[in-house]
């Protein structure tokens, strides 16, 4: 008995996994990949990942080890009472963070390896335990007293765990069944709708661009939702109460999250710059539109993603990660409606560290307050009361810092209110305010680098500094502190092109030079608070996705429509002739990118593909018929109207083609292969357009 036992279950550290359901082998895997991960987390501790994600330089290390990714449960209020079901949990990119927070924590997992990437990585967890099989087998096996269930990137999969009609339906309908009264489920999914996918981003799931918006095809197998079609499907199932949160920029990398009732404001949304896995396209400026639906009250419907909320609310209703950095600076940044004694509610501000690192930084905010509020006693600015106290919500045992939750508008959009109506000298007469306010009592030694217009809050002729955590205990000109403040609140308007920098180095007497000094200060400042970590902005650049702008292209290329074109001919032993040709319809992905699969008949005896109707540089990558490389090094096999370019020793299997003409074409005999009754070819090449002159320069130097 005790051998069977142990059979069904394995302990890694304090973690354990049972097998009793287990089919006996992973039926989905990314392949080598996850034993790459495994061996991470068997010979690392946490510390060293994103070390380790900055030097492999890859997307499945990034998704599957950042901390980041904890960010979509962290904020959600637990404490130590907590039972937790979490259902898909992967390689355990969220199980730590529910096991700090909640009291026990049960994960049901299809794939051995990955439970073992999840196991390793939190071997110190005493409160885990992991079950490995299929969902609709564990199901069967687990109680009904959860207070949480967590569907974190895992909703959208239910037509795999349930199969039938209606997966969704009773994926939910099941999962109910679970939890305890007063029990909540929490579906973290990306919005079919969201914006990033009309502005080009590829569908997260199906690699395709508008394939949610689309609606999806039937053969995909997986499926995200609008907010309606989520409502949809709760009410289908009977749920009573429900809650929306708005992730951002999605729930994957989340550096923040709103609510019905704290929607962001004009001006908050500009981290729309992460796609890491896929290249993409740049059709409009994200954050100038998510301006609009936030101007019309349309952000709920257009979010990226949602963290739906079966069950009761939560008292908080804002959150923001400043997680990004190094670990002494992590902390998060919340407001909740709290309850009065006398009865009502008001709203607070927290700040809590992220890691027991980020502790200092937190109290060291209290002093900030003191001494600040002393040097600008008088001046008309004042700052947001602090005070520390107890924290338990991290699961570190540390403290927080409480702030008064201030009334009033931001310095930033009084500005912003006056260049938008082109009200110029509105805007330096508030500029002149602010540097006369903060620049009061400058000789003493005590500042706040941060003191940026979005920052102050202006009620009346009230000024209210928000927050003060970057102070340091020195004299600082007040020139450096408005010319940095001017600095980021340029890069943030759409009225950039308003502002005479000259006459606010004039207002500041300052040089040009003494500006630039300041920007350099910035960048040192940046570069300390970031320490040794790679921020998200800085990974997503090196992994090397590109941004295609169309509107660039077209611009460069007005008959790019015209030019930009694959033609297909079949020559069925009568010779070519535009009766037997057609276009293939989004055949390049863009500007010079193509990909093509065709069918073709057994009795086409050669083929014509025209990668454009212009002179042209055109490099194939693939080139496969019925699953094999066609043999294109053979002239007999592969005839072009153009010029081959000789190959490289390091890339001898490299296809390179010039064409001076601008009916370029790229000849297949057929009659050469062995061809089926349907064949299929699949051709992905890059064209790069260049002039016909240029071409035949090319042409003939490569003879």
């Amino acid at each position: 008995m005790q051998n069977q036992l142990q059979e069904k279950q394995e302990k890694i550290g304090r973690i354990i996994l049972d097998y009793t359901l287990y089919p006996g082998q992973d039926f989905y895997s990314d392949g080598a990949i996850e034993d790459e991960l495994l061996e991470t987390v068997k010979n690392h501790p946490e510390e060293a990942y994103m070390d380790i994600v900055r030097e492999r330089n890859s997307w499945p290390f990034l998704y599957h080890l950042s901390h980041i990714r904890e960010n979509i449960v962290d904020w959600v209020p637990m404490d130590k009472s907590a039972k937790v079901l979490e259902v898909g949990s992967g390689c355990g990119a969220i199980t730590g963070a529910l096991a700090r927070k909640a009291g026990e924590v049960t994960c049901v997992e299809l794939s051995r390896k990955r439970s073992l990437i999840n196991a390793y990585r939190h071997k110190d967890c005493d409160n885990v335990t992991i079950h490995v099989g299929n969902f609709k087998d564990v199901e069967k096996t687990l109680p009904a007293d959860y207070d949480y269930i967590c569907l974190i990137g895992v909703f959208e999969y239910a037509q795999s765990y349930m199969g039938g009609q209606t997966p969704y339906e009773d994926f939910l309908k099941i999962l109910q069944k679970h939890l305890a009264p007063g029990g909540r489920m929490l579906i973290a999914i990306e919005n079919r709708l969201g914006l990033k996918y009309f502005a080009g981003c590829r569908e997260d799931h199906v690699g395709t661009f508008f394939g949610g918006i689309e609606n999806y095809k039937a053969e995909d197998g997986v499926r995200t939702f609008s907010r309606q079609g989520l409502e949809k499907i709760f009410k289908t199932c009977g749920v009573k109460q429900y809650h929306f949160y708005y992730p951002y920029p999605d729930y994957k990398f989340m550096s923040s999250v709103y609510s019905d009732e704290y929607l962001p404001k004009k001006g908050e949304l500009t981290l729309n710059y992460r796609n890491f896995d896929k290249d993409r396209m740049l059709l409009f400026d994200e954050s100038d539109a998510f301006n609009g639906l936030v101007e019309d009250k349309l952000f709920d419907i257009f979010s990226n993603s949602y963290m739906a909320v079966l069950g009761e609310g939560f008292e908080v209703k804002y959150t923001r990660y400043s997680n990004d950095r190094a670990a002494k600076y992590r902390i998060k940044t919340e407001i909740r409606k709290c309850g009065l004694p006398e009865g009502g509610e008001k709203m607070q501000v927290r700040k809590i560290p992220m890691s027991a690192a980020a502790d200092e930084h937190i109290r060291a905010l209290q002093e900030n307050y003191e001494r600040l509020s002393a040097r600008y006693a008088g001046s008309g600015l004042s700052m947001n009361r602090c005070v520390i106290e107890n924290d338990e919500s991290t699961g570190l045992g540390t403290v927080a810092a409480g702030l008064e939750y201030v009334e009033g508008e931001a310095l930033s959009d009084l500005m912003n209110k006056c260049l938008a109506g082109d009200d110029r000298q509105g805007f330096y007469e508030l500029f002149r305010e602010y540097v006369k306010r903060s620049s009061f009592g400058q000789e003493c030694p005590i500042a706040d680098m941060d003191m940026i217009f979005s920052n102050i809050l202006v009620n009346g002729d009230e000024w209210t500094v928000l927050d003060y955590e970057w102070t340091e205990q020195k004299c600082v000109n007040a020139r450096h502190l408005a010319y940095r403040a001017l600095h980021y609140f340029l890069k943030e308007t759409e009225y950039s092109d308003r502002v005479d920098r000259e006459v606010i180095l004039k207002e500041l007497g300052m040089t040009k030079a003494e500006a630039e000094d300041i920007l350099e200060q910035e960048q040192n400042f940046q570069d300390n608070v970031a320490g040794r970590y790679t921020s998200l902005e800085q990974m997503r650049a090196a992994l090397g996705n590109r941004m295609w702008q169309p509107q660039k292209a077209l611009e460069a290329y007005p008959d790019s429509a015209n030019v930009s074109r694959v033609q297909i001919y079949e020559d069925y032993g009568q010779g070519y002739s535009e009766e037997n040709s057609y276009f293939v319809r989004d055949a390049y992905l863009s500007d010079k990118d193509a990909v093509l699969d065709i069918t073709v008949g057994a009795n086409v005896k050669m083929l014509r593909i025209d990668p454009s109707m212009c002179a042209c540089i055109v490099k194939v990558k693939k080139l496969i018929l019925n699953g094999e490389t066609f043999p294109y090094k053979k002239r007999k096999h592969l005839i072009v109207n153009g010029t081959r370019l000789k190959v490289s020793k390091e890339n001898p299997d490299a296809l390179s083609l010039v064409f001076s003409t601008d009916d370029p074409n790229i000849n297949l005999n057929l009659e050469k292969c062995r061809m089926q009754e349907i064949n299929t070819l699949h051709v992905e090449f890059e064209m790069i357009r260049v002039p016909a002159e240029v071409a035949a320069d090319i042409a003939h130097g490569a003879r």
